[in-house]
């Protein structure tokens, strides 16, 4: 049953919507924790002591935060494969190019293919920066991602290959939230002005969010 669920075109785009909606669940978690870098460094780092700490004393320490990483793995592998997957299916459905392109296809519907590429390749970036410093600006000092973000966005580069990420994923969530509710089944022609608003709304929010703390230390307010 579960084979022939995922063997399916359906079933692939049910497992992107579910996947979809758990990272994107997390990038709101992600984003607020963020933005208390804005109120202090003590209060920023107290945060990221706090996440491995959740559950404490029933989990052992950095226990919960492992469960998310894992969980976030693989909704990302299944995310990606299902999508490539799709894809794939879709070329060979259509070998020859449309005569005419669909005009009614938005900007982030066509370029939500390169906005996953980008993403992929951000998310290992971003991991080998602030999770275990390989290619962190400067000396990474574990327990102080406070000055560790300084750092990243005290380069030209960083701060480029973030906010090209963050804007790639405002797409991605723009046209992929209401996708999904497509997929699963609860949007509706009464609906869709509503999931479309939620969806604009969520993608306005996440970019903005994230951009705001490069921004913040490109201009001085986090120091």
């Amino acid at each position: 049953m579960t084979r022939t669920m995922w063997d399916s075109s359906v079933g692939k785009k049910t497992v992107m919507a579910a996947s979809g909606l758990i990272m994107l669940g997390y990038l709101v978690v992600h984003m607020l924790g963020n933005i208390k870098i804005f109120f202090g460094s003590d209060e920023f780092n107290h945060y990221a002591h706090w996440l491995r700490t959740i559950g404490e004393p029933f989990l052992h320490y950095e226990w919960a935060l492992w469960i998310i990483r894992v969980v976030l793995v693989a909704a990302v592998v299944a995310h990606a494969v299902s999508a490539y997957q799709l894809s794939r299916r879709d070329i060979r459905a259509r070998p020859t190019k449309y005569v005419h392109k669909k005009p009614r296809a938005s900007y982030a519907t066509r370029t939500m293919r390169w906005g996953g590429i980008i993403l992929g390749l951000f998310i290992v970036w971003h991991i080998l920066d602030l999770t275990t410093g390989t290619v962190h600006p400067g000396g990474f000092q574990h327990g102080h991602p406070y000055q560790n973000v300084i750092d990243t966005f005290s380069t030209w580069y960083g701060n480029v290959i973030y906010i090209v990420a963050m804007l790639a994923l405002g797409l991605h969530v723009r046209h992929g939230f209401w996708s999904a509710a497509q997929t699963l089944g609860v949007g509706s022609r009464t609906r869709d002005r509503a999931f479309k608003t939620i969806a604009n709304v969520l993608a306005l929010v996440l970019t903005a969010g994230f951009i705001a703390v490069p921004v913040g230390v490109m201009t001085g307010v986090v120091s």
